[in-house]
C-alpha cells in the first residue's frame, strides 16, 4: 500500500467537449491550455510537459512539445455543465444529480419564507427581479456571480457578528427549499454588512448577488462550506477509504467541497502554501490518498487574465517538480482538471472542456489511459489501488498500468 496523489489544476481544460454545440454554444472553440500557451508562448511549464500535457492536448505549440515517455489520457465531464463542485463529486466516484438552473430571484419568495419560518429577520435589497436578501443584518443571500448563471447561490456573512456554525445553519435553511447545484455558505472577519452590500451587482437583468472578492470576505478569517444537491458521501471513494482506516488528506478547495471523516484538512487558496502542505503531508504519512485543488488558476480564468493564469501554472509546475522525489515505486500521482475556464473565449464563466489526465509513477512509462468517459474513473482507480469497494461510478484504469 502506497501513496496516491491527485492534483486538480482547477479549470485547466484541454478542449471543448463535442456536446457544447448543443448544450453550451458559447463555449465553442474553447481550449484553456492551448489558448494560454498560444497567448503566452514563453510560459515555462516543463514538468507538466514532461508529464504529457501536450500529448493530452493532442498537438504541439512552438517550443512546447510532446513527451516521449509520458503516461497520459483525457477525461470527459459526465456532470451537467462545467462546475467545480460537481466536477469534484464526479472525480470522487459519483454521478451527481442534474440540478435546476434557476436564478435566485425565481426562488426568493420561498427562501425568504423559509428563513422567516426559522425565526430570522429578512429584508430585500434592490429592484424587483434583481433583489438579494439581507438576513439578521449580518448576512446576504443571492446569486453566485463567479459560476454559470442560476447554478449556485451564495450565503455570505460577517463572521465578527455570527459564528460559522450558526451561519451554516442559515445555509441549510436556504438549501432546504432550492434545487440548484450548490448553496455556498461562507464568511470572513473584518468586514461589515456595508462591505457586502457595497459589492452587490446585477447582470443581464436577472442575476443579483454579492461580488465576493470585492466585498473583502476572502481576506481575513475566511470559512466556507459547500452544500450540494443530491450528494451521497457514502458511495464516494474518500468515505470508503475512511471506513477502511486509510488516511485521506484534502488540501485547498477540495477540503471545502468533498465530505470526509478525515481530520487532515487544509483549506485555503494560496498556491505556494497549499503545495507546502501537500509536500509535508506526503513526506509525513507512510501511505494514503492525497487530493489538492489549485483554485488560483480558476480565479485567473474568471478574471480573463492570461498572464495571471500563466503565473499560477508556472508556480504549480515548479512545486510539482519538488513533489516528485517524494514519490517511490508503486506510488501514483495524477495531475488533472475539473473543467475549463478559457480566459480568451470572450466570457468569464467556466467552459465545458475535457480535461488532461497526466500520470506519474516511478518506473512506469508510455502508458496511454485513453479518453475516459467520466472523471469518476479517477475515484474508481483510487479505490482499486487501495483494494477497497468501488465507488458508485467509474471504471479503474489501474490495469492499464500493470500495477496489482
Amino acid at each position: 500500500m502506497g501513496k496516491f496523489v491527485v492534483i486538480v489544476l482547477d479549470s485547466f481544460g484541454v478542449g471543448a467537449m463535442d456536446d457544447v454545440k448543443e448544450v453550451r454554444p458559447r463555449d465553442l472553440g474553447s481550449n484553456t491550455a492551448a489558448h494560454i500557451i498560444a497567448s503566452n508562448p514563453s510560459i515555462n511549464i516543463p514538468t507538466l510537459e514532461s508529464l504529457g500535457l501536450m500529448n493530452a492536448l493532442g498537438f504541439e505549440i512552438k517550443n512546447h512539445k510532446f513527451s516521449p515517455t509520458a503516461n497520459y489520457g483525457t477525461a470527459e465531464l459526465a456532470h451537467y455543465g462545467a462546475d467545480s463542485f460537481l466536477g469534484h463529486q464526479e472525480i470522487m466516484g459519483t454521478t451527481p444529480k442534474i440540478p435546476l438552473i434557476q436564478p435566485f430571484n425565481q426562488k426568493i419568495d420561498e427562501v425568504e419564507a423559509n428563513l422567516i419560518k426559522y425565526g430570522h429577520q429578512v429584508r430585500r435589497v434592490g429592484e424587483s427581479g434583481t433583489q438579494i436578501l439581507v438576513v439578521d443584518e449580518l448576512a446576504t443571500v443571492g446569486d453566485n456571480l463567479e459560476t454559470d448563471y442560476g447554478q449556485v447561490y451564495n450565503v455570505s456573512a460577517c463572521l465578527d457578528l455570527i459564528s460559522f456554525n450558526d451561519l451554516e445553519k442559515i445555509g441549510h435553511v436556504v438549501r432546504e427549499v432550492v434545487e440548484v447545484s450548490r448553496v455556498i455558505t461562507f464568511g470572513g472577519e473584518n468586514i461589515t454588512l456595508k462591505d457586502l452590500l457595497g459589492a452587490r451587482k446585477t447582470r443581464n437583468g436577472e442575476i443579483a448577488g454579492v461580488d465576493a472578492p470585492q466585498s473583502g470576505v476572502y481576506n481575513t478569517g475566511y470559512q466556507v462550506v459547500h452544500l450540494g444537491y443530491g450528494i451521497n458521501k457514502n458511495v464516494q471513494t474518500p468515505t470508503i477509504l475512511d471506513h477502511a482506516n486509510i488516511p485521506v488528506s484534502f488540501l485547498g478547495k477540495v477540503a471545502d467541497i468533498i465530505q470526509t471523516d478525515s481530520k487532515r484538512l487544509f483549506p485555503g487558496v494560496d498556491t505556494n502554501r497549499l503545495f507546502d502542505d501537500l509536500i509535508n503531508e506526503v513526506k509525513t504519512l507512510d501511505h494514503g490518498f492525497f487530493a489538492l485543488n489549485i483554485q488560483e488558476t480558476d480565479l485567473a480564468g474568471h478574471a480573463e487574465d492570461v498572464n495571471r493564469y500563466s503565473d499560477r501554472l508556472e508556480i504549480s509546475d515548479k512545486r510539482i517538480k519538488e513533489l516528485l522525489p517524494s514519490l517511490k515505486r508503486g506510488d501514483i500521482l495524477i495531475v488533472m482538471a475539473d473543467h475549463g475556464n478559457d480566459p480568451t473565449i470572450g466570457h468569464s464563466n467556466h467552459t465545458r472542456e475535457k480535461v488532461p489526465l497526466l500520470l506519474y509513477s516511478p518506473g512506469i512509462h508510455n502508458k496511454y489511459l485513453g479518453n475516459r468517459q467520466t472523471l469518476a474513473d479517477v475515484g474508481a482507480t483510487v479505490a482499486d489501488y487501495f483494494n477497497v469497494s468501488p465507488p458508485q461510478n467509474g471504471q479503474s484504469f489501474l490495469p492499464e498500468l500493470f500495477i496489482n
